[in-house]
């Protein structure tokens, strides 16, 4: 395992949150991985913007409520200075508008900062590889707006392109348009996490999308959620 780890790149973080406690606890958290290193921690927006333009991390962490200049402003700013960072927005609240508006901005991930700790590492390293992360807590909601906004026929279009998944493919597309993690999906269906993960894989492939956001809107679309 050690060889694993360290064939692995380091990805470069930065903690943004105006709680120093919530802070501490991320950098306890990030800091037990020997790929991630924490390069500088920020109170609030403005400080962000200031670390970001100086350290040049690959990701990060971005609470959205904060003093003098919010998250959502700072992720705009940050990212039109140097547009390869990739920001994951943190925070408790989980509201529609700011999933949508953090997303619109550029963000590439936004988690709950309930998250257990062997997530938010793998969101770390997902979005430093290019994988964009949604907690499956939000995605129902962020669907629910892009829904919304979908053209006449679209339904139709969704349904045609489920029609190349197996029976246990459906299955499992549905658990992730139901926002159901690939723990929760194993548990109902009765198979390994590893099969679960399996499936997902060719949903990616025989769909053509990159993330489970996309496979949870076709299931959307299409009716079966």
């Amino acid at each position: 395992m050690a060889g694993v780890s360290a064939a692995l790149p380091v990805v470069r973080v930065l903690v943004v949150d105006d709680d120093a406690l919530v802070r501490a606890g991320l950098r306890l958290i990030l800091g037990g991985d020997p790929g991630l290193v924490i390069v500088g921690e920020a109170a609030d927006g403005l400080q962000a913007v200031e670390l970001a333009r100086t350290e040049r991390p690959d990701v990060v962490l971005m609470d959205i409520r904060m003093p003098r200049l919010d998250g959502l402003a700072a992720t705009e700013r940050l990212l039109a200075a140097d547009p390869e960072t990739r920001v994951v927005v943190l925070t408790t609240f989980d509201t529609d508008d700011m999933v949508v508006s953090a997303l619109r901005l550029g963000a590439v991930g936004f988690l709950l900062k309930d998250t257990p700790p062997e997530e938010l590492v793998g969101a770390v390293r997902a979005v430093a590889g290019g994988r964009p992360i949604l907690s499956p807590s939000v995605t129902a909601q962020l669907i629910a707006t892009v829904r919304a906004e979908s053209p006449p026929g679209r339904s139709r279009e969704a349904a045609g392109r489920l029609e190349v998944l197996s029976e246990r493919e459906r299955e499992v597309a549905v658990g992730i348009g139901r926002g159901l993690s690939n723990s929760e999906i194993a548990a109902e269906l009765y198979m390994s996490v590893a099969t679960v993960k399996s499936h997902v894989g060719r949903l990616f492939a025989k769909l053509g999308v990159e993330n489970r956001v996309q496979i949870a809107i076709c299931v959307h679309e299409a009716g079966l959620v």
